[in-house]
Parts: structure tokens; sequence; C-alpha cells
């Protein structure tokens, strides 16, 4: 027991669902493009569109999957193509400083071209891409450029950039919605006819880009900064602002402010926005925190369905072991309790307890076995990095049947569930918490096979040492019901139903000696997971036309090894069983479960 709550307790490695993370945009998402062409005594503070040192949302996202965030242009070869004042599909230039030489700027569809060509025109399935642009378009509108057909250009042109990485053969695209533009200190300077009139230039772009996606047939994900900045905004002191009109910096741009230029010592954290334009480092911490929550809740509900299969194994088990052996003939009876533990990547996915009650009837004869049996259990869990928390209760019915006979023995068995949830979703934006719940409901049906022999003596009655192989197939069908979370908001999602197989083979050997008393056992199997991990999918409450979006699913461990080790104590008429199970050697999940039985004839 103690070498298996030691491998139990063995560190687990996380890992990232992303190969990479490849960003095009504007300054928005710019890294640091410029930052090489600066002088060098102000590079480390100065270069990115914000409250400089401080992070654009795509460093933030980047950081959060291990990936190189880093600008790519001007000799940086970092994975964020993205340039602060590219257009979608016009290339510009700018000039930093009177008499140097224009700098080019590229558009995003130029950007992707020059990813794909880097790449051999090639997008890589496996990782996450970012397309975010159109401001620079609007603000060329409102320069006097014509509206219609600049608007209607530049839709056209990001709608073709998702569709040529699509075809190239990216899988997971992320695009952002432009902020509400009317928000800006630039726009207020206008009074309020140019805000209303920078609202609604944004939300149509932000309509005519959907639309063309949809009419398009592009799958992306969503990301709705239009209205959560809207959110922010409408109540500021709950994130911790004090400032939304004003920029933070006392530069003109952006591009060159850092805390020498700050309005105030904490305008970097204090205001909403660092020039005319752009986002403070808080606000943009916000943005890659709403990103983040965007593609990984899709993830955590799958923990739903891997829960409930993960008791329904320990079910199955407890149900298998609870006949030791050839029962006598007639009429008995059977009930235990069980607590399971488990935990996900060192807890970083997800923890939880889950006790259990289970109660049966057998009756038997000549080593054939009848019976039923009922059960409740509730687990409690958390969700790592204090991303919130559920609860899972079952309720099971069952019918088992086996045969005992000398040395071989099978038994098999059938159960339904019924499946019922509370789950709390945590979005972290600075020091604001957003809480959104759920109670969907769901079922499992849970069909094992177990069959085994002994080594040893001439019969089960007789003591000694015994020992023999064991196999085991174990099938579930998992179903979740699809729901929409309450606090309806730019956070919000709804998800749809879960349909999830799993179907788990067993081989290994038990041994046991039996006493007069008391029997000690040990078994220990070599796992595999045969059905194949799905996608995860989520649709955002405030953008329900878009549909749904898909992530990369969990990847649980597909091959481990279960021990269980315990023993049975004969005391008087009663029979009992004592014990744990503890799965080890996988890479991420540990499951451990401690169990206690007892039986006796009518």
């Amino acid at each position: 027991m103690a070498v298996a709550i030691a491998l139990a307790a063995a560190p687990a490695m996380a890992q990232s669902p992303y190969t990479k993370t490849v960003f095009i945009g504007d300054s928005l998402t710019d890294a640091g493009y410029f930052r090489p062409l600066l002088p060098a005594g102000v590079q480390p503070v100065t270069g990115q569109f914000t409250t400089n040192p401080g992070w654009t949302y795509a460093q933030y996202v980047a950081n959060y999957y291990g990936t190189n965030g880093s600008a790519h242009g001007n000799g940086q070869g970092g994975d964020n193509y993205a340039i602060g004042g590219a257009r979608v599909g016009v290339d510009t230039s700018q000039v930093l400083a009177a008499g140097t030489p224009a700098v080019p700027v590229y558009s995003l569809k130029t950007q992707t071209a020059q990813y794909l060509a880097a790449n051999g025109g090639k997008a890589d399935p496996n990782a996450l891409y970012t397309v975010f642009g159109g401001a620079n378009d609007l603000f060329a509108i409102q320069a006097g450029a014509p509206l219609v057909s600049t608007l209607t250009n530049a839709v056209t042109d990001q709608v073709g950039i998702v569709a040529t990485l699509k075809g190239a053969g990216a899988e997971y695209i992320v695009v952002p919605t432009i902020p509400d533009v009317g928000l800006t200190p630039g726009a207020r300077a206008g009074g309020p006819a140019a805000m209303a009139a920078g609202t609604a230039l944004a939300k149509a772009y932000n309509d005519a880009l959907f639309g063309g996606l949809k009419a398009a047939g592009l799958q992306v994900i969503p990301v709705d900064t239009f209205h959560v900045l809207q959110e922010i905004v409408a109540n500021p002191g709950q994130y911790g602002f004090v400032n939304v009109t004003n920029p933070a910096c006392t530069t003109a741009s952006s591009l060159t402010c850092n805390p020498t230029s700050y309005a105030t010592p904490t305008a970097a954290s204090t205001y909403v926005f660092a020039d005319g334009v752009h986002p403070t480092s808080a606000t943009h911490e916000m943005l890659g925190q709403y990103t983040l929550s965007i593609l990984e809740a899709p993830r955590n509900q799958q923990i739903l369905t891997h829960s409930a299969q993960t008791i329904g194994r320990s079910r199955a088990d407890q149900v298998s072991l609870h006949l030791g052996g050839r029962p006598d003939d007639g009429m008995s009876w059977w009930g235990g309790v069980r607590g399971d533990m488990q935990r996900y990547s060192h807890g970083d996915l997800y923890d939880g307890m889950a006790p259990a009650g289970l109660f049966g009837v057998d009756w038997a004869r000549d080593g054939l076995v009848l019976g039923g049996f009922a059960g409740y259990g509730r687990m409690d869990a958390d969700f790592g990095n204090n991303k919130g928390d559920f609860t899972q209760s079952d309720t099971s019915l069952g019918l088992f049947a086996g045969w005992y006979g000398q040395h071989a023995w099978v038994n098999g068995q059938v159960s339904y569930s019924w499946l019922d949830y509370d789950v709390t979703r945590k979005v972290q934006l600075g020091p604001a918490t957003r809480t959104h719940e759920g109670s969907p409901e769901g079922s499992n049906l849970t069909v094992a096979l177990n069959a085994g022999y002994d080594f040893g003596g001439q019969s089960h009655f007789e003591g000694g040492f015994r020992h023999g192989p064991i196999a085991a197939v174990i099938w579930q069908k998992v179903k979740l019901d699809g729901y929409a979370e309450s606090n309806p908001s730019a956070t919000a999602l709804g998800y749809a139903n879960q349909d999830v197989d799993s179907t788990v083979g067993r081989l290994g050997w038990q041994a046991r000696f039996e006493g007069s008393t008391v029997t000690p056992y040990v078994q220990v199997t070599y796992d595999h997971e045969f059905e194949d991990g799905q996608q995860a999918s989520a649709w955002l409450q405030s953008m329900p036309d878009v549909g749904m979006y898909k992530v990369p699913g969990l990847e649980f461990d597909k091959d481990y090894v279960t021990a269980v080790m315990g023993a049975r104590v004969k005391l008087g008429g009663l029979q009992s069983n004592i014990g744990m199970s503890a799965t080890t050697l996988q890479k991420r999940a540990r499951d451990v479960s401690l169990f206690a039985s007892f039986s006796g004839s009518f």
C-alpha cells in the first residue's frame, strides 16, 4: 500500500494542447515589431502599443501555453507577426523619427503569406492562430477613406485570410471582434457624435466579418472584445480602474510610453487606455484572461464526463470484487462504502473526492451467481487554479451474473446511472471574479466483463498460496446534456450535449494467500483505453449567431497500471473485504480508491 500511495503521489506533467501560438494582427497584438528600431537605451521599456514594459493580451496567451509569443519581424524570429498600424489587406509604412527611412508595415494579408512561406506553405494543424484586425481600416475611414469600399475590402480580406489558413491546414483560429472604438479617449475628444459613430462603425465591421465567416462556412473561435470592453468601462471600479476617459501615457503614442511618462505612478494598472486608442497593460491582461477562458472552458467541461467514467470503473470493480471465490448456495447480501480520489495534472486541472455506497443481493447455486445492486455516490471537485468547482451525484441500478469453477471464473455486470451536476465556473478579469453556473443532467451505461484462472490448490476452499492471470473489459457510454451558463454576458458560454464512449481493456495477474480467517490479496493490471478523445466545443452567449466553436479536447492517459491490494476477513457469519486501488505510471492523472464491504447469508 505504501508503494502504491507513493506512486500515486508522484508529480504529474502538464501539457499544452497547442504546438505553437501564431498571431496575425495590428497594434493590439503587436509584441514589439518596432522595438529593434528604437534607441538601444530605451528598448527594454518601450516598443509596444501599451503601457510599456507591460504585455499585450497575445503575450499572456502565449505565456499560458508555454509558446514563443515574441515578435517575428525585424529579425526577432518569434511567432507573433502582428505590426502596429497594420491594415487588413493594404501594406503601408511608418516613419518612426524625422530623417529616418520609412519602416514597412505589412498588412495582415502579407503577414499570413510570410508565415506560410516560412513554413513551406503549410499551417500546423495543432497550432493556435489568431487573426485580429480591422481597427486601422476603420481609422482610415474616419480619416476620409470611402466607407463602404474600405470596410467591404477589409472584411473580404480578413475572411480570405481565415480561409487561406484553413486551406493550408489550420484547425484552431481565434478571431476577436474589434473593440468598441467609440469608448476610446480619441473618440471621446470628438464628443458624443464621434463616440456614437465609432461604436456604430466597429459594430458594422464585426457584424460583416462574422456574417462573412459564417457564409463561407468557416468555423472560428470568437472572442468578443467589443462587449467585454463595454462591460469593463460600464463598471470600472470592479476591475480596479479609476479612469476610463484619459490616456495613461503623456506621450503622443504608447509605443514610446514607459513608467517615466505615466500620467500617475499607477496609471498602467488604474487606467483603461494607454493613449488615444490603445489599452493599458492591465486591460490587456484582462483581454488575455478573457481569451483564455474562452479557450479553456470547453475543455474543462470534458472533466465532467471523464469523472463519471472514472467513478464508473471504480464502481464496476467494487461489484466484480465483492465475491472472493465460489459462493455457498443460497441467498446472500453484501454492501460497502468506497472513497474515490481523482487528481489530474497535480491538481492544476482538477481534483476531487467521491464517497459512495453500494448494496447488493445474490443468489447462488453450483457456482452460478445471479444478483442485483444499487448505489449512490457524490463527488465534490475543484477545477484547478481557482477556475470553479462542481458536484456530481450518481444513482445506480445494476445486474450481476457470474460463474465460479474450481480454477476458472468469470463474471459480468450491466448498470445504469443517473447523473446530476452543479457546475460553477469562475472567470478572473484582473481583480474581478465573474461566476457562471449550470446544472446539467446525464447518464452512464456501464457493461463490464471480468475473468481469471487460479493456479494452486484443487479448489477455492483449500488454503495456501493461489495466483493466476486475470482479464477484463469495461465499456461505458456517458451522456451529458447541453446547457447555457447563468449570468449572461461576454464571458458566459453555452455547451452542446456530450456523448462519450470509453472502452478499457485489462490484462494482469492476481495472487492471494488463503488463511483460515484472513486472506490478503493483490492484483496488478495493465489498462488500455481503446477510444480516442474528442474535441471540446462551446458557444458564446453574447455572439449566438456565430454558433459552436471547437478547441482541442483534454488528452487523458490511455495506458496505465492499476494495483489493487486488500484483505478478506471472516468474522463469525460475516465476511469483509477492505483495501485500496490505485492507478500509476500515468503522465497526468492520479486515481485512488479506498473500499470496505461486508457480506452475509440470509
